[in-house]
């Protein structure tokens, strides 16, 4: 489980192909690693993904072909930085909302324009995840936790602050960049409870 507040930004070093998936090395930055084991879970751009290797400040991850084809794993290149932040522990700050580390889809960045110093954004989600989200609810973007301002059908806007531009990969954001998607989990939960009920 993690909270969605991104805690470093990585670099991806290796990507080395392995009968059809993936394995991954990742610089973790200013992520402290000493903690770390092998086993543990790291989440990358909203993918909790478990750490196979360590050598000091870089850990590799392997990539399953179902997270290749459901995430942005697979278009991310040599040198790509990404969002990092370890598993929550007992204990921990719980700054941003529930987050699994299970990516629901890949939205797309509409539009982006100056709102005062901050940055207002505007994403596109695929159909079958829109009913999810709602104004001022919370959504996951790339492991980022964010609250949602307006919803007019598929699409939604956030706004965001100059810090989270300047320690996410958000401030990176173009019309077109393609983006992970986690939708609150209480809201999926809800909807399965009440479809239980008829």
């Amino acid at each position: 489980m993690f909270t969605g507040i991104i805690a470093a930004l990585g670099e991806i070093t290796e990507l080395q192909p392995r009968d059809g998936d993936l394995r991954l090395t990742i610089d973790a930055g200013a992520l402290p690693m000493a903690d770390v084991k092998l086993g543990d879970s790291i989440a990358c751009n909203g993918c909790c993904l478990t750490v196979v290797e360590l050598r000091g400040q870089q850990f590799a991850v392997d990539v399953s072909v179902e997270s290749l084809d459901l995430t942005t794993i697979g278009r991310w290149q040599l040198g790509s930085r990404i969002n990092l932040e370890k598993a929550m522990q007992a204990g921990d700050r719980f700054g941003g909302h529930m987050v699994s580390g299970h990516v629901d889809g890949l939205g797309e960045v509409v539009s982006r324009h100056s709102d005062a110093r901050s940055e207002r954004f505007r994403l596109r989600a695929p159909a079958a995840l829109a009913r999810y989200i709602a104004p001022k609810g919370s959504i996951t973007i790339d492991g980022t936790s964010l609250t949602v301002n307006v919803v007019e059908g598929s699409e939604f806007e956030i706004c965001i602050i100059p810090h989270t531009l300047d320690n996410t990969i958000i401030g990176g954001y173009q019309p077109g960049t393609a983006v992970n998607l986690e939708v609150d989990l209480v809201a999926r939960y809800l909807e399965r409870l009440l479809a239980e009920r008829g």
